[in-house]
């Protein structure tokens, strides 16, 4: 089987709990490609939005936000890092407080039309792994690849209280499961770039598979349809 070519942009989209973030880099990992997550952007916003105390529903402020804010990633150590003013605050954006934010001001066209310019700008030169909710269907909806990831409900919920618990933060299964289902409701419902599975991407259902699985899947599928 053939190499890998070292431009293609591979998208990966899915609801919150599916698994996007964490085989999305180990994809990266194994491909030499850069991994870009669309929701760390968002939630670097809402941190920005969170630390000034703004509003989410002022579209004004929001949008004089966007004038100001500037927003990058950094390899380091082999790691991504998101940078606001230059300001790390990668270990500072997975809170709940920052989900609920971040899913509000996505759906406000200035923060979007923001971040949608910084994603192209990131990845046009290829070589890189981004996911979210958009990526396939608005993103880059002539990406090399797409693959759209997805879970029960209930399994995506049990995913996200065991990162919060994990991360000492007071939460309980059943509030997990309603923001989850808030969400999705809100995602799938917003007249702005809903989340909805592109036509072309690549379904897996991850509710039963482990992240090797998941991965490897992704991988064959990449091999097998897009070499040098």
């Amino acid at each position: 089987m053939g190499a890998v070519t070292k431009d293609l942009i591979i998208a990966i989209d899915g609801p919150s709990g599916a698994g996007k973030s964490t085989a999305a880099r180990s994809v990266a990992s194994r491909l030499g490609y850069l991994y870009l997550e669309s929701g760390a952007l968002y939630r670097a916003m809402a941190w920005k939005v969170v630390h000034e105390e703004v509003d989410p529903e002022n579209i004004e402020a929001l949008k004089s936000l966007c004038h100001r804010i500037e927003i990058s990633i950094r390899n380091m150590q082999g790691q991504s890092r998101i940078l606001v003013n230059q300001k790390d605050v990668t270990d500072e954006l997975k809170t709940p407080l920052l989900d609920r934010v971040s899913s509000q001001i996505s759906a406000v066209a200035p923060v979007r039309e923001r971040l949608l310019h910084l994603q192209r700008q990131m990845g046009r030169q290829g070589g890189v792994v981004i996911e979210g909710r958009d990526i396939g269907s608005v993103v880059f909806p002539d990406a090399d690849l797409k693959f759209y990831l997805d879970a029960g409900t209930e399994v995506r919920a049990r995913r996200r209280y065991d990162e919060l618990k994990g991360k000492g933060y007071n939460v309980t299964l059943a509030s997990v499961l309603e923001e989850i289902q808030l969400r999705d409701q809100r995602d799938i419902q917003r007249n702005l770039a809903p989340l909805k599975r592109p036509e072309d991407a690549i379904y897996i259902d991850t509710t039963h598979l482990t992240l090797d699985q998941v991965v490897d899947t992704m991988v064959g599928e990449i091999k097998g349809r897009v070499r040098v």
